[in-house]
Parts: C-alpha cells; sequence; structure tokens
C-alpha cells in the first residue's frame, strides 16, 4: 500500500483511538495532517477486517504513529501514539527487535 491508496472520504475513530488520542494530547487536526503528509512505515495487507498499515508523521517535533484500516473510501483510526525511542530506531521507521 501508498499513500496514494488512502482516500479518507470519512475517517472513523475507534473507541481506543479516541481513548489513547485524548490521554496522548493528539488531535484529529494532528491526524489528518499525518494521514495526508505522512509516510507509510508498515504495510498489513492481510490484516482482518481490512488492510490497515502503521504510518509515520510529526506534530511539530514530536513523532506520532498512526494505526489506520483502510476500507474503500473509509479510514479507521485504529490507534494514535508517540513511538517509544527504545523500540524504535532514530527515525521511528524501524522496530527494534
Amino acid at each position: 500500500m501508498n499513500r496514494a491508496d488512502i482516500k479518507c472520504e470519512n475517517l472513523i475513530f475507534s473507541d481506543h483511538a479516541i481513548n489513547q488520542m485524548f490521554k496522548r494530547d493528539i488531535a484529529v487536526v494532528n491526524v489528518k495532517s499525518i494521514i495526508r503528509f505522512g509516510i507509510i512505515i508498515n504495510d498489513y495487507p492481510n490484516d482482518s477486517p481490512f488492510p490497515s498499515c502503521l504510518m509515520l508523521g510529526y506534530i511539530s517535533e514530536r513523532p506520532i504513529h498512526l494505526v489506520i484500516g483502510i476500507n474503500k473510501k473509509d479510514c479507521v483510526i485504529i490507534t494514535a501514539y508517540e513511538p517509544d525511542p527504545k523500540l524504535w530506531d532514530k527515525d521511528f521507521r524501524i522496530k527494534i527487535k
């Protein structure tokens, strides 16, 4: 999947995403910006009930990961979080094993 595949005519936020965004001070406008300008760092084409991906974007200097399910023109925001630098490389693109 590439960013051009993400149409997002409708954004749907899971309960989990809403809770996590509130706790982590991530606004809807930030999510929209990351979807528009962020990069896909992992693709999950076999996820159920529909394919999903992990995106990386920034709020100012703060890195943010979004997990988004793609169902035609609907984007389901599954979660949003600031990646832990202990678990990710310095660019927050590759998880350290």
